[in-house]
């Protein structure tokens, strides 16, 4: 079995809904196991700014899935829950479910169809706030980091919130 990190993200509809279906299709999913998942977190959209704000978690999974064989689960996930893909549409538009693979145990992939790790996830807060509560010392396996050192050195972060505390000062 390997271990996964998935990154779940949604600004349409009920945000917090698609993350959840999300989550038990993976679980229902044969070869698939999620094994832990992040808090909820509020995020500020990256690239494409004007759209609403995206609910993200990161989910641990264990799985005997090739990393080939998860992406088209995730594909087809995405697809179940109304995500739209199409090569004529602007990349970063809002959209119903996004299913990411951030790691596949050490694992280095790059083709055609699939970047392991995930070519951005370095730069992304998103992604990297929710994966400090599952593995704070995962070292990313090109850059040689941990997943704490990587969000200590990102550079203009987007907003992240825990679910519950945008605009909350503390």
């Amino acid at each position: 079995m390997s271990i996964a990190y998935l990154c779940a993200g949604s600004n349409i509809g009920d945000r917090i809904g698609y993350i959840q279906q999300a989550h038990n299709l993976l679980n229902d999913t044969e070869g698939i196991c999620v094994v832990e998942s992040s808090s909820l977190y509020e995020t500020e959209p990256v690239g494409y700014i004007d759209q609403e704000w995206f609910i993200n978690a990161v989910l641990k999974i264990q799985t005997d899935l090739a990393p080939e064989e998860l992406l088209n689960q995730c594909l087809r996930i995405e697809n179940q829950l109304g995500r739209t893909r199409s090569s004529e549409l602007p990349p970063n538009l809002p959209r119903t479910l996004d299913l990411d693979i951030l790691f596949y145990d050490d694992k280095v992939i790059s083709n055609e169809t699939l970047e392991i790790p995930h070519q951005r996830m370095h730069k992304r807060a998103f992604a990297l706030v929710p994966m400090l509560e599952l593995d704070v010392e995962f070292i990313h396996p090109v850059m040689g980091k941990t997943v704490s050192e990587l969000h200590e050195i990102l550079e203009n972060p987007e907003e992240v919130y825990l679910y519950g505390t945008r605009g909350i000062s503390f």
